[in-house]
C-alpha cells in the first residue's frame, strides 16, 4: 500500500488556533504521519499554527509531500508554514477552496471551526449536487464532531437530506480505520434524485 496508494492526494481541513488540547495536535500529526507513510500528498491551506501547523510537521518528518494553498491576504509570515514541498498562493478563500479541491482526490475534516465546518459542508454540498464524487470523512477525536454528526441525522429524519446524502460522509475516531473506510467508500446510488425530481 505503501508504494500504490488508493488516492495519491487527500485535502484536510482542519483548525488552525493556538491552544489547544494536545490531544488534537497529536491526531492531527499522527494522521499525517500515516499519510505520508502511505505515500498520500497533503493538501491543506498552508498554515503553520494549530492542527494545520501539527498536521503538515507530520506528513514532513515522515517524508511527505505537502502543497499548502492560501489567500492573498493570509500570505503572511505568522501564518504559513515555511517547510512545505509546494505553496499556491491564490486571490481569494473561494479560490482557495477550488482549487484545494481540483488537487486531492479524496477529503477529510479534522477539529476546527468555522472555517474548517465551511469548507467540510461546501465538500459535502458539492458532492450532493453532483460536482465530485470524492469520498469525504471526518476524523472524530474526542467525539469533537458528534453533535454535528447528530445533527446531520437530525436534518435526514426531518427529510432535509436524504438517505444517500448522510451516506457520503464516513467517520471515525481512528486514523486508520478512517483512511480504511476512505479507500471503501462507494458513491451513495440515487444522488441525481435531488436533482432531478
Amino acid at each position: 500500500m505503501e508504494n500504490h496508494p488508493i488516492y495519491k492526494s487527500i485535502c484536510v481541513y482542519c483548525g488552525s488556533a493556538d491552544g489547544l488540547d494536545k490531544v488534537y495536535l497529536d491526531a492531527a500529526r499522527a494522521i499525517g504521519q500515516i499519510m505520508a507513510e502511505r505515500g498520500i500528498e497533503l493538501v491543506y491551506g498552508a498554515g503553520k499554527t494549530g492542527m494545520m501547523g501539527a498536521l503538515a510537521d507530520g506528513v514532513l518528518a515522515a517524508g511527505g509531500q505537502v502543497t499548502g494553498v492560501v489567500p492573498d491576504n493570509l500570505n503572511q509570515p505568522q501564518l504559513i508554514h515555511a517547510g512545505l514541498t509546494h505553496l499556491e498562493v491564490v486571490g481569494d478563500i473561494h479560490q482557495r477552496k477550488a482549487r484545494m479541491s481540483q488537487l486531492a482526490e479524496a477529503f477529510i475534516a479534522l477539529p476546527g471551526g468555522y472555517g474548517t465546518l465551511d469548507e467540510l459542508f461546501e465538500t459535502l454540498t458539492w458532492a450532493q449536487i453532483g460536482l465530485h464524487t470524492k469520498p469525504v470523512g471526518l476524523l472524530n477525536t474526542r467525539e469533537y464532531f458528534s453533535p454535528l454528526l447528530q445533527m446531520i441525522e437530525r436534518a435526514r429524519s426531518e427529510k432535509f437530506i436524504y438517505d444517500e446524502h448522510r451516506d457520503l460522509l464516513v467517520y471515525s475516531s481512528d486514523p486508520q480505520d478512517l483512511l480504511l473506510q476512505l479507500e471503501n467508500f462507494k458513491v451513495p446510488t440515487g444522488l441525481e434524485r435531488w436533482v432531478n425530481r
